[in-house]
């Protein structure tokens, strides 16, 4: 999905905003809101809530957890509106790593004012560059090269994803060295 066009972005930033004016936060005092793009086209809405021992839940978690607690795997836009007018309210790091998990390069990241404005967009790289993510748990064979469930190509670009073909292969077949070094020889003690 490419950029939001701005009457989808304002219909978003209007959910957004409903959903923070749901949140729960009487230890911070810092409400917000997030609307999630699902692959499907369908928005999830997430608010962030927060307990009396101090932690809480983000709204891109909430978000998050409404998506995938229906069942969907894709992120195509988030939009997250905050308190302020003074400052941008962007996913937390913890956030940023969730939304990484469910994104492509495609997904955008939008950050509104108060008043719902647009503030500025963000691409995943830029939001979490050299990030760590689920094609990396498959270039070291601890996830199957495709997931029966994911309908998304994990793997960024055709370089990578021959790269952990070739050593998801290399497992399978017994290659004990994994490793990206040379061939070490054992030696007889």
């Amino acid at each position: 999905m490419t950029a939001l066009g701005k009457t989808d972005l304002k219909a978003l930033a209007k959910h957004a905003a409903k959903a923070r004016d749901n949140a729960y936060c009487p230890y911070s005092n810092h409400p917000v809101g997030a609307a999630i793009v699902a692959g499907s086209g369908k928005v999830y809405l997430g608010a962030n809530v927060e307990t009396a021992h101090y932690k809480g839940v983000c709204a891109e978690a909430s978000a998050i957890s409404a998506m995938v607690s229906a069942g969907e795997r894709e992120i195509r836009a988030v939009v997250v509106i905050g308190p302020a007018m003074e400052y941008l309210c962007t996913p937390c790091g913890d956030c940023r790593q969730r939304i990484r998990e469910f994104a492509d390069e495609e997904t955008r990241v939008y950050s509104l004012w108060r008043d719902g404005r647009l503030g500025q967009e963000h691409k995943m790289s830029d939001l979490l560059p050299l990030s760590f993510g689920p094609e990396n748990l498959i270039e070291v064979g601890a996830l199957p090269a495709k997931s029966p469930k994911s309908k998304k190509k994990t793997v960024p670009n055709k370089a990578a994803a021959k790269k952990t073909n070739e050593r998801v292969t290399k497992k399978r077949n017994g290659d004990k060295n994994d490793s990206p070094g040379p061939k070490r020889r054992r030696t007889s003690r």
